[in-house]
């Protein structure tokens, strides 16, 4: 498929901006989801990487895409290439969020570039956001967004190698309820995550993916836990997707300082990479 990167990169640069009250409520539904608890008072620290769930775009039904996500060509470049998946990135934490906050996400179109992978044309989107609340910096995050090709009838698939086992593990289920709940807080319509006929049908995955952001914040949450405190810095990246109904496993092990961590289903191989500094 033809990409004229000369178009595309023209995008790189806008900007776009969103404000949003973070809420007890919302709060309240993030601990639920979690299985975790915590105060929700005003002045609380908020949850650990609620963020995700604030000041997401907000399009009208109508101009949703074939695959959930709003159509193309509005803050992010028009890719044509047919399938999005948030590929991974990087977080700068400076202060957390607190309960009754007015939140402010400013995002930037930093890069866009074409690769060749294994499975054909990639394209990388890469996007900046700052949140903040009044002049006061909560954090910064890169996100890497790849768009690719649909892979042809027929093409066959390689089979990574299991993932290792971690020094720390835990698993947690991964229920289409949780997926449902997390799309929800997300305000995530992509398909993938609930549509099990258009999952399997249109995309050819067996089941329901598990967003990449929940498995970011799960194993961030999980590095909080093992050390007693939150990481001032957190990277992450895609492997290979993991799916609904079968249990997923958070692994840890100690590296240079930091904690590096994964994610992976048993038997299979790493979805998720991640590194937690302090």
């Amino acid at each position: 498929m033809d990409l004229n990167l000369d178009h595309l990169k023209s995008w790189i640069g806008r900007e776009e901006s969103a404000s949003e009250l973070l809420t007890p409520s919302l709060a309240v539904r993030f601990y639920a989801t979690f299985d975790r608890t915590g105060s929700v008072a005003a002045g609380a620290e908020a949850p650990f990487m609620v963020h995700h769930c604030l000041c997401q775009p907000v399009v009208p039904a109508a101009e949703l895409g074939p695959d959930g996500h709003p159509k193309r060509g509005g803050f992010l470049p028009p890719v044509s290439l047919p399938r999005r998946m948030w590929a991974g990135g990087a977080i700068a934490f400076h202060a957390p969020p607190r309960i009754g906050e007015m939140v402010a996400r400013r995002s930037t179109v930093d890069d866009v570039s074409i690769k060749q992978g294994r499975s054909g044309t990639l394209c990388f989107v890469t996007v900046t956001h700052q949140y903040s609340s009044d002049d006061r910096a909560m954090l910064t995050e890169r996100q890497d967004i790849v768009y690719r090709e649909a892979p042809a009838p027929g093409t066959p698939t390689r089979t990574p190698a299991p993932a290792p086992d971690g020094v720390d593990r835990r698993e947690v289920a991964t229920s289409p309820e949780l997926l449902f709940r997390y799309s929800a807080l997300t305000f995530n319509t992509h398909r993938i995550h609930y549509d099990l006929g258009y999952v399997t049908g249109e995309e050819g995955y067996p089941g329901l993916v598990v967003h990449g952001p929940l498995q970011a914040a799960l194993l961030a949450q999980y590095a909080a836990d093992l050390r007693g405190s939150k990481p001032a810095r957190f990277r992450f990246r895609g492997m290979s997707p993991a799916f609904a109904g079968t249990p997923l496993v958070l692994h840890a092990s100690e590296a240079d300082g930091a904690l590096k961590l994964w994610s992976a289903t048993p038997g299979g191989p790493v979805a998720m990479e991640a590194t937690a500094e302090w």
